[in-house]
């Protein structure tokens, strides 16, 4: 089945309908990320990456407490519905925050 995501000059667009896999699930829960905040950045990421095809990585910075964090969302978008494979947040933002 084809995938129903557009792709631009620059990657895919908004993911607005998508689900979690069981295991990008669990991880969110036991590393503190929302399920509002994946949805936020995949409807307005401040940076897409492909890293194969059909996987894409979905990222943006976000300030928790009083430090600045990146929130890395790796998404499959050649399924009918894309599935949200894992997140992950990180200090380490000069080491996957491309200019």
């Amino acid at each position: 089945m084809e995938s129903r995501y557009f792709m631009d000059a620059i990657g895919p667009g908004p993911i607005t309908d998508f689900v979690f896999m069981e295991e990008a699930s669990f991880e969110m829960r036991r590393r503190g990320i929302s399920d509002e905040q994946v949805k936020g950045i995949l409807t307005t990421p401040q940076q897409t990456n492909e890293i194969r095809p059909g996987r894409w990585i979905f990222q943006s910075r976000v300030i928790l407490a009083t430090q600045e964090y990146l929130i890395r969302v790796f998404v499959d978008i050649d399924r009918p519905i894309p599935e949200v494979v894992t997140a992950y947040r990180t200090s380490r933002i000069s080491k996957y925050w491309s200019i």
